[in-house]
């Protein structure tokens, strides 16, 4: 199993989402892919098998992956305060991969009728959708 998890800004929760994801499935690939190096060398400290920064590293990582995992704002284009390219939220948006996407109402984007919940239970729910997976 290919998992792609995509953080920004100072990937706080890739790094929670990685070392949980370890921790549960250790036999999973997990790539990190951070829009800046901050964000990436905190996922790979956590655990991450790969990383890699930039623009071209989520698009590869999209193509690759069996699950992308990351906050909703992977997908919207010029979100994250704008660490989130046109090409990034293409990729993620047209990949083939099942994308776990964990709502954050931040940045403008707002999602609807999703009550602001603390970053762990998010992670768990993350996990607890992952162990639903028939793959993993």
């Amino acid at each position: 199993m290919k998992i792609l998890i995509v953080d920004a800004q100072g990937g706080g929760m890739g790094r929670q989402l990685v070392a949980s994801i370890r921790k549960e499935f250790p036999k999973a690939e997990i790539t990190a892919a951070g829009t800046n190096s901050i964000a990436t060398s905190n996922m790979l400290k956590a655990g991450a098998d790969h990383a890699a920064t930039g623009e071209n590293a989520v698009v590869v990582g999209s193509r690759k992956a069996d699950i992308i995992i990351g906050p909703v704002g992977i997908a919207i284009a010029d979100s994250m305060y704008g660490e989130i390219t046109p090409a990034m939220a293409a990729a993620v948006g047209q990949s083939d991969a099942k994308k776990l996407l964990i709502p954050m109402n931040q940045c403008n984007n707002v999602i609807v009728g999703v009550k602001n919940t603390s970053m762990s239970y998010m992670v768990e729910a993350v996990i607890e959708q992952l162990r639903n997976e028939e793959v993993i």
